[in-house]
C-alpha cells in the first residue's frame, strides 16, 4: 500500500513547464515586507545576519536585494559577517555567474571578501 502511494505521489510531481504556478517578478514589495527578512531565525551553527542575507538573496531579484541592504546595514547588521572558515556572504554570491548585480549591491555597501 504504501509503495503504490509513493507511486502516485512521484508520478503527480510536475517538473519545468509542467508547473502552473508562474514566477511574479513585478510585484510591489514595501519596505514593510522587506524589513521581515531581519526576523528570520537561523538553523543552528550559521550566524544570524549570515542566514538574514542568504534567504534574502534567495528570495529577492537584485533591486529588491538592494533595497534590503540599506534596510539591513541601518538596523545595525554585519554586511561581513562570516561563516567559521571565515568565509563572507559576498564569498558566496561571488561564486554565482549569474549574481554580478547582488555581488554589487554588497560590495557597494562594504561588503568585502575573505580574499581581499
Amino acid at each position: 500500500m504504501q509503495n503504490k502511494r509513493k507511486k502516485e505521489m512521484k508520478e503527480g510531481k510536475k517538473r519545468g513547464a509542467e508547473r502552473t504556478q508562474i514566477a511574479t517578478r513585478d510585484e510591489e514589495w514595501s519596505d514593510e515586507r522587506l524589513k521581515t527578512f531581519l526576523e528570520v531565525k537561523p538553523p543552528e551553527g550559521m550566524p544570524a545576519d549570515y542566514n538574514i542575507l542568504l534567504r534574502a538573496y534567495r528570495g529577492m531579484t537584485a533591486d529588491l536585494f538592494e533595497r534590503f541592504i540599506a534596510i539591513y546595514k541601518e538596523v545595525g547588521r554585519d554586511i561581513n559577517v562570516a561563516l567559521e572558515d571565515g568565509s563572507t556572504f559576498l564569498d558566496l554570491v561571488s561564486q554565482h555567474r549569474k549574481s554580478t548585480d547582488y555581488a554589487a549591491a554588497l560590495e557597494a555597501a562594504g561588503g568585502t571578501k575573505k580574499t581581499d
